[in-house]
């Protein structure tokens, strides 16, 4: 007899991230307990390492994802994204992850959430409400006898080899955790002596111009990671922005993260460092993609003269970054009051990587009776 709890859990990679996705109903109820649970899964106690869990030990395998069957009309699934801070004792489910949100619907099926689909249908469409921001996204992707098909030819940068499409249709994304797409108010803010803009749509984030901080923004982020003073004035201004753009004292918050901007080198609109939020991303994340490029369509903001923008009110944009390039969508409509951003679609692949039981002491959680 194992004086430990099992947990079910299954690990998928979303997207250029790996996560540990967990139903809501196999956790506990209370959060406060949950979140100490969710640490011993991760190993997040303040060990880098994550030695003793699950965590990869860095910032984008150290991931998690709740989720529940949705009660809300129009949405099958309720999905809860929580980051395990690397090296730190502590957990943060301010922000959204849209590569994790990738892997979502097929941990859904995968898992019982949801019933199998129809063994005649060829494409799962599965509408899931992001419980960090309110938003919803739908989700698109090939299934087989009414499960995942994870086999296929998309291929998207930071992960090897090609798998089968999971295309993510986002709507209302603006303000997803400050109630505004520039929260400050201005497109163009001013902290320590550095003109940034500070963008809300789907992930807070202050972009940057590289060339204000003495680098190319080519570099590589081991290189921008051993810049000490780089980081310390990254986060001068994120701390400074973070009240500005109503997040209140960010600094045990994984938002809003930093996105550092030069001119493209391989013909896309423009070139990205960004830090998540005090290492430097070795791609760039899902919604922080999504809102670099609509900070770039401002004509009077910091970074819009950095960028190739496309014409048209539907615009393709390629977001390049470390280990390739990101392609985003965004929909806009015409308006007297600005930029409004209708939609973003973006690419996304998933795989399901193992499933099983993951061990928690009893001192921590014995598992209640449901």
């Amino acid at each position: 007899m194992t004086h430990q709890t099992a947990i079910p859990f299954m690990q998928l990679r979303g997207g250029s991230s790996k996560g540990v996705y967990f139903r809501e109903d196999d956790l506990p109820s209370d959060q406060a307990t949950r979140d100490e649970v969710l640490k011993w899964v991760m190993g997040a106690y303040g060990d880098p390492r994550q030695i003793d869990g699950l965590g990869g030990a860095d910032p984008l395998t150290s991931k998690l994802a709740v989720v529940r069957k949705s009660e809300r009309q129009g949405c099958d699934l309720d999905y809860l994204f929580i980051q395990a801070i690397v090296g730190e004792d502590r957990l943060d489910d301010t922000p959204n992850c849209g590569n994790i949100l990738a892997g979502v619907g097929a941990f859904a099926l995968e898992s019982g959430l949801l019933p199998p689909l129809d063994t005649a249908a060829s494409t799962a469409e599965i509408t899931v409400y992001m419980s960090n921001s309110g938003n919803q996204c739908r989700l698109s992707f090939p299934v087989e006898d009414g499960y995942p098909v994870y086999e296929g030819e998309a291929r998207i940068d930071g992960v090897a080899g090609s798998s089968a499409p999971v295309i993510c249709h986002y709507q209302d994304l603006a303000g997803s955790a400050t109630g505004a797409l520039l929260p400050t108010g201005n497109v163009i803010d001013q902290f320590d002596g550095v003109h940034v803009t500070c963008i809300d749509n789907g992930m807070p984030v202050v972009c940057l111009r590289a060339e204000d901080f003495d680098v190319s923004g080519y570099e590589t982020p081991d290189a921008l990671n051993a810049n000490d003073a780089l980081k310390t004035r990254l986060e001068t201004i994120r701390l400074a922005a973070g009240k500005a753009m109503g997040l209140g004292d960010v600094s045990a918050k994984a938002v809003p993260k930093m996105c550092l901007i030069s001119q493209s080198r391989d013909g896309g609109a423009f070139c990205t460092r960004t830090f998540i939020p005090k290492q430097c991303h070795k791609a760039i994340g899902v919604l922080g993609a999504v809102s670099a490029a609509t900070a770039a369509l401002f004509p009077n903001g910091a970074v819009h003269d950095l960028a190739q923008i496309p014409d048209g009110l539907d615009k393709l944009m390629r977001i390049e970054h470390p280990t390739g390039s990101f392609d985003v969508q965004l929909s806009m409509a015409e308006s007297q009051d600005g930029i409004v951003i209708t939609g973003a679609g973006l690419l996304r692949t998933t795989r399901l990587i193992s499933r099983g039981e993951v061990f928690i002491p009893q001192s921590i959680w014995q598992k209640e009776k449901r």
